[in-house]
């Protein structure tokens, strides 16, 4: 029996050879990795040696050879094929073990083409492609965390077909996620991102339960490594609404660097939001936009959720608590609710991964765009129109207002008061009845809106939004400007002296 082994990632490695070997395989091996074999002082024959074709152009040209693909593609219960690898001296090669040159790594840390195009791997991906091919007989391994799986297989005499299957399975999903990174990066670094094909490809991290309803299947999966090894479940399992909740509760609350930020989620939209002096001030403070929404909500704090914290969310049910971490008195608080899920992730702070494009499912394709953000200097940048000035506090309110409603389901209008929500109104058809929304909403929960400001995630196309506005006492307004009637909404804000401000930058969220 003969096993090739030609790896990048050489974790366990001489773990894996030595378990082969044991197992009366021969192994033949090129480069990197039979150095490494051979400081082990595991017996491997060089692939060189074998096909007596040396390595070319620099190791651009080693593998690729019909000694090593006639040994991993013939057909073992066909009479021509066992005829011809008799005749040219071409062995059965049984087990392969590949796993590619590190691309993602490398476009990480350097900017050097040709570098960058020397970690394309040309021979791994053809030596795994013909091993998954005929997994009829040969076994391809491409993951090191199978490794114990595989020995134990052959160890137990069960390398079946059904599990070669599944081995092989693993090696397309391999090949083409390498595949999807390399033609991703060169369209973005060609074509700004957006080639003719855009691929798609996450790995799997866990089933969830169901997805939105019962009745339909679901799963999440991760673009690199983010929720396996950075989103710690301490109670709970997480489910497919969680997740998307989870998501932007914490946008919200990381979107404003190390304060004490404090963001309540009801269904994928904000209910609370607040920045105080600690983290317990600003729960409570956020809870007061909407506790009745609040009830069964998600809750990212961005900091240590400490025991007078626990306490205080544990007096109302909260079906998920995130942080980037939590004292072991607080997480006893929360022991005997049952349906409480607790999360951690990130380091000091919340931290999730930016990532560069953002796409929709549209029914038969999706659609592709850069991600939105808010620019760092955006609202000090912004422009005032009006012949009122903001002062520094309501300026401070005003990117509040203004970077939650960037995260909120548009048509929005988002109001703040001494750095707390204190209003919201999103998804409407028409921004007024946002407003109007809001305003009601506030005003049953006996939140007093006067001296507040108001953001808009986008342009106001009539004067009726500002004259809501001052209905309540707003006292500051941001929003992008472009409307047809800028003017008319400008005269308003003077004319009931509100500070009006345009940052000519929209941010629409669909």
């Amino acid at each position: 029996m003969t096993a090739l082994l030609s790896v990048s990632d050489k974790t366990n490695l001489s773990f894996f050879a030595k378990g082969l070997v044991d197992l009366g395989y021969e192994i033949l091996s090129t480069g990197g990795t039979l150095k490494a074999l051979q400081k082990e002082g595991i017996p491997a024959t060089e692939v060189a040696q074998y096909t007596k074709s040396p390595e070319i152009f620099e190791g651009r040209v080693k593998t690729l050879h019909p000694k090593i693909h006639g040994g991993i593609l013939y057909r073992r219960d066909n009479p021509k094929d066992i005829q011809i690898a008799k005749e040219q001296g071409i062995k059965a090669i049984d087990l392969v073990c590949v796993n590619l040159y590190p691309f993602r790594e490398t476009i990480k840390h350097t900017d050097d083409f040709d570098e960058i195009i020397e970690n394309i791997d040309i021979g791994g991906p053809s030596m795994v492609r013909a091993a998954a091919k005929n997994f009829k007989f040969v076994l391809v391994v491409t993951n090191p965390s199978d490794y114990d799986l595989v020995l134990e297989c052959l160890k137990k005499n069960q390398n079946t077909l059904e599990f070669r299957q599944a081995m092989m399975i693993k090696a397309y999903e391999h090949t083409a996620s390498y595949d999807c990174v390399i033609a991703n990066y060169m369209n973005q670094r060609f074509k700004a991102g957006f080639g003719e094909r855009h691929f798609l490809q996450g790995q799997l991290v866990a089933q969830t339960k169901y997805g939105e309803n019962p009745h339909q299947k679901g799963a999440y999966y991760e673009f690199e490594d983010f929720y396996s090894k950075h989103l710690k479940i301490l109670k709970g399992e997480v489910s497919f609404n969680n997740l998307t909740d989870i998501n932007g509760a914490v946008k919200i609350a990381s979107a404003f660097g190390d304060k004490p930020a404090v963001c309540i989620i009801k269904h994928a939209n904000p209910c609370g939001f607040a920045i105080k002096s600690n983290l317990l001030e600003s729960y409570q403070a956020a809870l007061k936009c909407d506790s009745l929404s609040a009830y069964g909500g998600v809750v990212a704090v961005n900091g240590e959720v400490d025991l007078a914290l626990a306490e205080e969310i544990n007096k109302i049910f909260i079906e998920v608590l995130v942080a980037p971490s939590i004292t072991d008195k607080a997480l006893e608080v929360f022991k005997d609710k049952k349906k409480i899920k607790i999360f951690v992730c990130g380091g000091k702070y919340l931290n999730f991964p930016k990532d560069e494009q953002d796409f929709k499912h549209i029914e038969g394709g999706f659609v592709l765009q850069e991600s939105d953000r808010v620019l760092e200097n955006e609202v000090e940048n912004a422009s005032c129109v009006s012949q009122t000035q903001a002062n520094p506090k309501q300026m401070e309110d005003l990117e509040i207002a203004y970077k939650v409603a960037s995260f909120v389901k548009s048509n929005c209008v988002v109001y703040v008061k001494d750095s707390a929500m204190v209003a919201v109104g999103m998804g409407m058809t028409s921004r007024v009845d946002a407003a109007k929304a809001a305003i009601n909403k506030a005003k049953e929960q006996g939140i007093d809106l006067r001296g507040c400001v108001l953001a808009s995630e986008a342009f106001f196309p009539f004067k009726d939004s500002i004259e809501e506005a001052h209905k309540v006492g707003v006292s500051a307004i941001i929003e992008p400007g472009g409307s047809i009637r800028d003017d008319e909404v400008i005269e308003c804000a003077n004319t009931h002296g509100i500070a009006l401000y345009f940052t000519g930058r929209r941010h629409f969220l669909h």
